[in-house]
């Protein structure tokens, strides 16, 4: 059976020259099959929505349908989780939900998925909690420490109270990250792992004999592969979906951070 982690191997497709950038050492800018995936996402987003936009019209064509269809779905949720203020928030949550579900997606067709590598997730995640960084303190200014102090919480419990909501504050990224890392590897590595089973019964089987009685365990395999891959399809769609849902959950915290005390 071949090795299921050798999907995730990060492999060089074009060297480039290193880059060196002061302060944090030389870079490795080599295109590699991460790069490719996450490049074919973005551009794949690109030319849908240009497509669909390209002759947008009353009645809608079923991609111009499609898209709007997207486009209203994460503005419903930007402003039911943030308010009214959410349409500000719009362009990043609706960017983040999409590339994250079109990398999700195109590694189910691909032999290598970007959400895979924590890496790519880190740092999803790391620009999220950056943008609710930038915005708490332009919006609230010494006021962020709020964040930390509950409302209605009696002064002796704010001693225990208060380090656990900025622990909890600061694993925030890594929950966002490890969620959608584990979540892909998991689900890539048992469907493998399933289709190894199908190919080492199935050369059983084809050796005759006793051989034979891999059939059957091969069959349930490949009835294991396909439903694991229709839950595969589904959870790429949720793990975009939870993304984006936390992304305007945090940006809510310090966006209406006056109205929750």
């Amino acid at each position: 059976m071949a090795d299921p982690m050798s999907q995730f191997k990060v492999h060089k497709i074009v060297d480039l020259p290193d880059f060196t950038i002061p302060g944090l050492g030389v870079v490795d800018m080599a295109f590699t099959n991460s790069t490719l995936a996450m490049t074919l996402a973005a551009a794949g987003i690109a030319v849908f929505f240009g497509l669909a936009t390209a002759k947008a019209s009353v009645v809608p064509s079923r991609l111009q349908m499609v898209g709007e269809a997207a486009f209203n779905y994460i503005d419903n949720l930007t402003t039911s989780i943030i308010g009214a203020e959410g349409r500000t928030f719009f362009p990043f949550v609706f960017t983040l939900f999409l590339f994250i579900l079109s990398m999700n997606v195109l590694g189910l067709f691909l032999v290598f998925t970007a959400t895979s590598q924590l890496a790519v997730t880190a740092t999803l995640a790391a620009m999220t909690i950056l943008l609710v960084l930038v915005i708490g303190f332009v919006r609230n200014g010494h006021n962020m420490y709020k964040l930390f102090v509950p409302a209605g919480v009696p002064w002796y419990m704010l001693i225990l109270v208060t380090p656990i909501e900025f622990i909890s504050f600061l694993l925030r990224p890594v929950t966002l990250a490890l969620r959608l890392f584990g979540n892909m590897l998991g689900g890539h590595v048992a469907l493998k792992v399933f289709a190894g089973f199908v190919v080492s019964l199935g050369a059983l089987a084809a050796e005759g004999g006793l051989g034979l009685l891999g059939i059957p365990g091969a069959m349930l395999s490949l009835g294991g592969v396909v439903a694991l891959t229709a839950l595969e399809f589904l959870v790429a769609f949720l793990q975009a979906f939870v993304f984006a849902v936390l992304a305007c959950v945090y940006l809510n915290d310090v966006v209406n951070l006056g109205h929750h005390h």
